[in-house]
């Protein structure tokens, strides 16, 4: 017999937009007269899915809709979705912030939850003080709180800071004592948000090795959003996908993100970049398109991949050269390269330069992955140009004849010099 920990049947949160609550008395008046009559709420009839690449016809806006399911005792569930997908919402609705709309969430158990930095914490007390602050919110007795107290601190590594007001700690010791905190009291159910990105990257190896052990050790149930796809792959066994509010994949954590994969990047190849023209940059990157030897849209692994940018010079600047990064879909850098070691410099003279970058053949497995572009100057330590925004996306396929298949996936690592640039003046 499965022992269900949580369950969420038929859940929606809505929001009115510009509004706190409902936003007006009439509106609420409406609302009592329908319920008074027995008859549904008729706000619930009207909104519109939370798109928001689209302009909205109301006022109304579900910022969850129509969800369910429900999680086991010591399961490790990855929420995982794009910006503005939900993600935050249902945790605020699971860690009783805010309350649903319509539907019901029903428990076993105590929840600790880690939302923001600093969730719970009152910024005038110490942290001894908020420890046990947490601690009674949780819902536990001090004594229970007392025989974790060392663990916690210990782990949080601000043992020299713990009679000093956390007003006074910066937002990598709030993230580590409260996460310490939430990690280490007795609750059946943690739930974590993206805060762990505050914290470094072994801080992060901590965390993620505490919540693998209170799930496997101590048969806890964790609710994790990250868009570290990795760490998310690495904790959890099952996951669920949001979009727009609505549940669109459940189930095993690789089935998840194959579908996040499919959903969100499969058949959007941006191969394309043009640049808006900036006159006070110094250099800037006009164009950028990427293309494989055969200048088709189809790429695999056995090919040669080529970016061609167009660069303009208005001011030189010394050493400068072009960088590319690609991640792969987990936003891991796989592979970065600059015009850099074949001395190149763009920076010789004012004009526009057409630049040419051929990368190794066999280079990437197949996936997804993202290139992003920057000028940047070592003698200066300057970034002449970078615009985040301005990303180039495409999907690599498995070549039959590919020697890769020989060896299972291979994930190339960050190379620095494997690259041949080319580089032609076009333009006084």
């Amino acid at each position: 017999m499965t022992n269900i920990v949580l369950e969420v049947e038929n859940v929606s949160k809505q929001y009115r937009l510009g509004e706190v609550g409902t936003g007006t008395l009439s509106h609420d008046l409406n609302r009592w007269w329908h319920r008074m009559r027995g008859k549904e709420d008729p706000y619930l009839k009207i909104g519109d899915t939370n798109d928001r690449t689209k302009k909205g016809e109301s006022d109304y806006v579900w910022a969850l809709r129509d969800i369910n399911f429900q999680i086991e005792q010591g399961q490790a569930v990855g929420i995982i979705g794009r910006n503005g997908a939900g993600k935050s919402t249902l945790l605020k609705l699971l860690s009783k912030v805010t309350k649903p709309t319509t539907g019901t969430i029903k428990y076993k158990g105590r929840i600790a939850s880690l939302l923001e930095v600093g969730t719970g914490f009152h910024p005038e007390m110490t942290g001894r003080e908020n420890i046990f602050l947490n601690g009674a919110i949780l819902g536990m007795t001090r004594k229970e709180i007392s025989r974790k107290f060392d663990e916690i601190v210990d782990f949080a590594g601000v043992e020299r800071y713990v009679d000093t007001p956390v007003k006074r700690y910066s937002s990598g010791m709030y993230v580590r004592l409260a996460f310490a905190v939430a990690a280490h009291l007795d609750s059946e159910i943690l739930i974590v948000d993206e805060v762990l990105a505050v914290g470094d990257a072994e801080f992060q190896k901590k965390c993620l090795g505490k919540m693998g052990d209170v799930t496997k050790g101590e048969g806890r149930t964790i609710l994790f959003v990250s868009h570290n796809m990795s760490a998310i792959r690495r904790l959890c066994e099952d996951g669920v996908l949001l979009k727009n509010g609505q549940i669109i994949s459940t189930g095993k954590i690789d089935n998840v993100l194959n579908r996040y994969n499919l959903e969100f990047t499969a058949g959007k190849n941006n191969l394309q970049i043009e640049y808006p023209n900036d006159d006070s940059k110094k250099m800037q990157i006009l164009k950028v398109i990427f293309q494989n030897q055969n200048g088709n849209n189809q790429f695999l692994t056995t090919d040669n991949f080529e970016f061609n940018f167009d660069v303009i010079s208005r001011q030189p600047v010394n050493n400068a050269y072009i960088t590319i990064d690609i991640k792969n879909n987990e936003d891991e850098l796989v592979y970065w390269t600059s015009d850099y070691t074949t001395n190149r410099y763009l920076t010789q003279e004012i004009g526009k330069w057409n630049i040419n970058c051929k990368l190794p053949q066999n280079l990437l497995t197949a996936g997804f992955y993202t290139a992003s572009f920057a000028i940047y100057s070592p003698s200066k330590n300057e970034i002449v140009d970078f615009q985040p925004k301005f990303e180039i996306t495409f999907e690599v396929e498995e070549s039959p004849n590919s020697f890769l298949q020989q060896f299972g996936s291979i994930r190339p690592g960050k190379i620095g010099i494997e690259s041949d640039w080319e580089s032609k003046k076009i333009l006084s």
